[in-house]
């Protein structure tokens, strides 16, 4: 019974959240709207009547310039100029965007979240070297796909309402989450380089190893801190440690494992005209 009494309480209650509110007093639509209020909103209605028509302006420049860049099939001086203009606006915008985080706001939009730590926020906002490197690395590879879709198949209408640079610059919300995840790889191989430098470096003796071992292992960093270049001697470092030299080639970022191949060989060749013995 005490569930009856409860749940009728619950249905009144709700009920009464479906009730309309009170209704306004009649003072409330003859009150009188002040001549500043009436300056105030004309003065909104005529900016958003001039932005509505800049943005006609706009579209109707973009469609006239894709008629030209089309007569030379989307290549040669203009093209390039256009890009280049297209390229230099990307660029800005894409950094401002990351310097204020808002980037990723818009990607989550499309269903491309990147939930950011409050580390990399930080960093897009205080490094500039960051954000002109993603940005740049975006626009890139945005330019491409942007010239084929939108231009050569005739995706960018002057109906669809976009002006160019809008569009294109959707094209880049798509590309970014790539080249974020790339960067975030980039940073994780880092990581994991520098413990693997720090293993190395820190020089830890296990008290049950022989002192055959130990001093194999004093062997081998005096031939590592012999290295002046830094990255052959990370790569001597890990080939030591027996990383191959694909997995090299990720934690130094290296372009291909015969870039790897080739810092060993020379650090080799310098080894023997040294006259010195060299590591495995």
């Amino acid at each position: 019974m005490q569930g009856d009494v409860a749940g009728e309480q619950s249905a009144a209650a709700s009920a009464r959240d479906l009730q309309p509110p009170e209704p306004c007093g009649k003072s409330d639509f003859t009150a009188p709207v002040s001549e500043v209020e009436l300056r105030r909103r004309d003065a909104q209605f005529a900016e958003e009547a001039r932005e509505l028509q800049a943005n006609v302006d706009r579209r109707l420049r973009d469609r006239q310039l894709v008629v030209v860049l089309a007569q030379h099939g989307f290549q040669g001086r203009e093209y390039d100029h256009f890009v280049e203009e297209l390229a230099r606006y990307g660029v800005s915008v894409l950094r401002a965007w990351m310097h204020s985080g808002c980037i990723f706001g818009l990607v989550a939009d499309r269903g491309l979240g990147l939930t950011p730590h409050e580390r990399e926020l930080e960093e897009l906002a205080s490094d500039s070297d960051l954000r002109e490197d993603l940005a740049s690395m975006t626009v890139a590879r945005a330019l491409p796909s942007f010239r084929q879709r939108a231009l050569v198949d005739g995706r960018w209408t002057f109906e669809g309402g976009a002006s160019i640079t809008t569009y294109f610059m959707g094209a880049c919300l798509y590309v970014f989450p790539n080249e974020f995840r790339r960067y975030r790889a980039g940073k994780e191989r880092q990581h994991r380089l520098l413990l693997r430098q720090q293993a190395i470096y820190e020089d830890p003796v296990d008290p049950f190893s022989t002192a055959e071992e130990v001093a194999s292992r004093q062997y081998v960093l005096a031939e590592l801190r012999a290295i002046s270049d830094r990255r052959t001697q990370m790569a001597v470092a890990l080939t030591v440690d027996g990383y191959t030299q694909e997995e090299i080639k990720e934690l130094l970022d290296a372009p291909s494992t015969r870039a790897i191949e080739g810092l060993l060989y020379r650090w080799r060749l310098k080894a023997q005209r040294l006259g010195g013995e060299h590591i495995g």
